[in-house]
Parts: structure tokens; C-alpha cells; sequence
């Protein structure tokens, strides 16, 4: 998950899953009781999309602002609430300063919109904190002029201050395609912790994002048991137990999607063993062992 009050930058090429991921979160923030607002810049939001994503477009606020400054005052504004949990911006390339909109279409406006971003997260960063909400800024890439071999050209608009003031930086890239014979149903993406101010940075995530359906949960479990030797992988072959789930890592994964009950079994053993409090025990060795040191004590008390 993302970290609550802080600033949340998700960056990447197009098409790469940047507002997908973004609305995973915001249909979690939402199962777990939570508010959201999405703040459209790019008036690109699908509702039948979100809606397979899982988000509750019922309760779900969403605005569609005219310039970057609207935009920024209303996330201001939700933040200040105290009634938004996760708040996200899509995206901070589309949020065109006032005076770019107003004026003739060859004019030029160096440093408008950093100046804009600068200014907006000064303000923001205080009552994010405070109000614990979660703010979420989807970023595109830019290429840099005149970047000598050996230096990367990427860059991110919108200034330097959103790198600053983000606390998690997620580059998302999409790296390689998802086939179905010979019809491509998803992309494998890999994300990548740029920066974590709240934990280790620098670790990857790989998984698939399946077109109309988003990330694929079947795949992460089928990911995660072969890692953890739940799934047994031999040749081309998966198998859980006795099970065979099928040839392929494709097959598998549309077997164990096909198989509710069988996906959840897989998916608890996985819990189990990376994460034991998560599939609902919180290691009751531990607890038993500190039960019969704390024995003697008892013991010698009533003594």
C-alpha cells in the first residue's frame, strides 16, 4: 500500500498503467471504508473502466478542472476536509496554468508550471500531514535537450519541487506484452521505488495488467507461489499439490481464475508464509512460548 498524509508521485511513459494502479488504490482506500476524489485533469477518466477496476463510482467524487490552479485549490480544499483519504491527480503534465489557457497559443511561458507546483505544495504538504490523507500525483516523461552520453535524458514536468516533496516515487514501465495465441490481452509492467522516504527505495514489482479486467490477482499468486515453492514449476508445467494447473504460466493463471477456491487456497498459503498475520494468524508459537516463560514467574509470585 501507499503511506497516509504524505505526497505520492506514480511517473511513467504512456500507456505504461499509471491510472490504472492509481485507481487499484482508490477501490482498496474504498474497501477498506475509506473516501476518495479523483481530480481529472486530462478529462480522461473511463467510468465503465473503473468500475471493472473495482472503484465505487458512487462514492467516488470526481472534478474535472478548467486550469492547473482550479485543480490544485480543490485538492487544497479536499485536504483540508479532513473527509478525503486518498486525493489523486491526473495528471500534473495537464495541469496548464491559467495564463497559458488565456493567452495566444504561440506564447511562451518558461517556469509557469513549476512555479505553479512549487507554490501549491508548499502550501499542501502542511495540511496533508495533519489531515492524514493520502495525495496521489500521476506524472508523465519528458526527454531533456542536449543530455551528453551516458546521462539520462528522462524528466518528469512540473519542476523539481514534486520530486522533493514526494515521499514515494514510483517509475512504472511497461516490458513485455501478454498473448493469448496471438492476440494481445495485457502487458507485464514492472514498478520501481525510485525514491521511499518511509522505507528501503529501490525495490521492483512485477505483474500483469490484463486489458478491461486491470491487474491480475491470479497472476500475482501464481508469481508469488512459484517463489515461495507452494507452486511446483517443472519444464512448462504448474502444478499446486496435485493439482495440475497448467502448462504455461497463461494457462495457469486463466485455470486458477476459472477456480475461485482453489485461487484462495493458494493465495492464504502464500499469506502464510510471507506474511502470517495477514492470513489471519499472528503466530501463535511465539505467543505460547511467552506464555511458559511468563509460567515460572506466575509460579514464584503465588509462592
Amino acid at each position: 500500500g501507499i503511506p497516509r498524509g504524505r505526497v505520492i508521485e506514480i511517473f511513467g511513459p504512456e500507456s505504461s498503467g499509471k491510472t490504472t494502479l492509481t485507481l487499484h488504490i482508490i477501490a482498496n482506500a474504498q474497501k477498506g471504508g475509506g473516501m476518495a476524489a479523483f481530480i481529472d485533469a486530462e478529462h480522461a477518466l473511463d467510468p465503465d473502466y473503473a468500475r471493472k477496476l473495482g472503484v465505487d463510482l458512487n462514492n467516488l467524487m470526481v472534478n474535472q478542472p478548467d486550469t492547473g490552479e482550479q485543480a490544485l485549490e480543490i485538492a487544497e480544499l479536499l485536504v483540508r476536509s479532513n473527509a478525503v483519504d486518498v486525493v489523486a491527480i491526473d495528471s500534473v503534465a495537464a495541469l496548464v496554468p491559467r495564463a497559458e489557457i488565456e493567452g495566444e497559443m504561440g506564447d511562451s511561458h518558461m517556469g509557469l508550471q513549476a512555479r505553479l507546483m512549487s507554490q501549491a505544495l508548499r502550501k499542501l504538504t502542511g495540511c496533508i500531514s495533519k489531515s492524514q490523507t493520502s495525495v496521489i500525483f500521476i506524472n508523465q516523461i519528458r526527454e531533456k535537450i542536449g543530455v551528453m552520453y551516458g546521462g539520462n535524458p528522462e524528466t518528469t514536468p512540473g519542476g523539481r519541487a514534486l520530486k522533493f516533496y514526494s515521499s514515494v516515487r514510483i517509475d512504472i514501465r511497461r516490458i513485455g506484452s501478454i498473448k493469448d495465441g496471438d492476440v494481445t490481452i495485457g502487458n507485464r509492467v514492472r514498478a520501481t521505488i525510485a525514491k521511499n522516504k518511509v522505507a528501503a527505495p529501490f525495490k521492483k514489482a512485477e505483474f500483469d495488467i490484463l486489458y478491461n479486467t486491470g491487474i491480475s490477482r491470479a497472476g500475482d499468486i501464481i508469481d508469488l507461489g512459484v517463489e515461495q515453492q507452494i507452486i511446483d514449476k517443472s519444464g512448462t508445467w504448474f502444478s499446486y499439490g496435485d493439482i495440475r494447473l497448467g502448462q504455461g504460466r497463461e494457462n495457469s493463471r486463466q485455470f486458477i481464475e476459472g477456480k475461485p477456491e482453489l485461487m484462495k487456497e493458494i493465495e492464504q498459503a502464500v499469506l502464510k508464509k510471507i506474511m502470517p498475520e495477514m492470513a489471519g494468524e499472528k503466530a501463535p508459537e511465539k505467543a505460547s512460548e511467552s506464555g511458559k516463560k511468563n509460567e515460572p514467574q506466575r509460579a514464584q509470585r503465588k509462592e
